[in-house]
């Protein structure tokens, strides 16, 4: 009996050792692996950790595919009722014009009406002045001149052409690629600002865009032509669309970490 216990001891303490053999192993190992204490820190975007915030500004031109146009219609009469009549008259005959041109009724829309007493040196009234304001939306720069014209033609001496504006009717796409130059840019910074100060860029801690978009376009102003000039005939006014820019800014701020030396 007591070779029988024997025999089964000495296994089971065999097998204890290269239990602890290869536990210790295995400690060994993982501390050979384990990064030496002197290696940077991962960067993290924590409230003490350094931080780098730049800026990008973004720009996107686009072709102008709407053209704005504010007519005014003046007229002066004895009475109240005769220029307003007079008024309604030739506005209707503006309205008709851009009817006829291809003008969809949802493109044209009444901006302002005014009636204004007309009064002499001694303050007595001589008479009554109307002001009728039209805006009108144009899609077809090739006849938007004759468009323009035919305006004139209707309304007489008592045209006036307050603005022509172009511009691209739908942005959003302009936009986008605004804030996509403006993310590039800003990218760009950064990575620049981090290697000449011996830092090596981490995560983005926050992305935001502070854009307020600006349109900039092309428009023509035509606030000092007078009521009771007509615009000339016998030619289309000539019109250049020219471009449209679109801006966007937005802030990046990255974690920053320490570049190992040599690097």
């Amino acid at each position: 009996m007591g070779e029988t216990k024997s025999g089964i001891g000495k296994p089971a303490k065999a097998a204890a050792i290269v239990v602890a053999l290869i536990t210790a192993g295995v400690l060994v190992a993982v501390g050979l692996s384990s990064p030496p204490a002197a290696a940077a820190a991962k960067a993290t975007c924590g409230g003490s950790a350094s931080k780098l915030t730049v800026q990008g500004t973004g720009l996107a031109m686009g072709k102008p595919n709407l053209l704005t146009v504010s007519v005014g219609i003046t007229v002066t009469d004895p009475t109240a009722k005769a220029a307003l009549d007079d008024d309604n008259a030739k506005a209707t005959s503006v309205i008709d014009a851009l009817g006829l041109s291809g003008s969809a009724a949802k493109d044209v829309q009444t901006a302002g009406l005014t009636i204004d007493p007309q009064y002499n040196l001694k303050g007595a009234i001589t008479g009554y002045q109307v002001s009728n304001t039209l805006v009108a939306k144009l899609r077809n720069f090739s006849t938007a001149g004759s468009v323009i014209d035919a305006l004139a033609g209707a309304a007489g001496n008592a045209i006036r052409i307050d603005g022509l504006d172009f511009s691209v009717e739908d942005t959003r796409s302009l936009e986008d690629h605004a804030r996509n130059d403006a993310v590039r840019q800003a990218v760009s910074h950064a990575k620049s600002m981090a290697l000449a100060a011996g830092e090596r860029l981490g995560p983005v801690c926050s992305l935001t865009d502070q854009s307020q978009i600006n349109n900039f376009n092309q428009s023509f102003r035509a606030s000092d032509q007078a009521a009771g000039t007509p615009l000339a005939s016998g030619a289309s006014v000539p019109l250049a669309p020219g471009s449209q820019q679109e801006t966007a800014q937005v802030t990046m701020v990255y974690a920053l970490t320490a570049a190992p030396l040599g690097k």
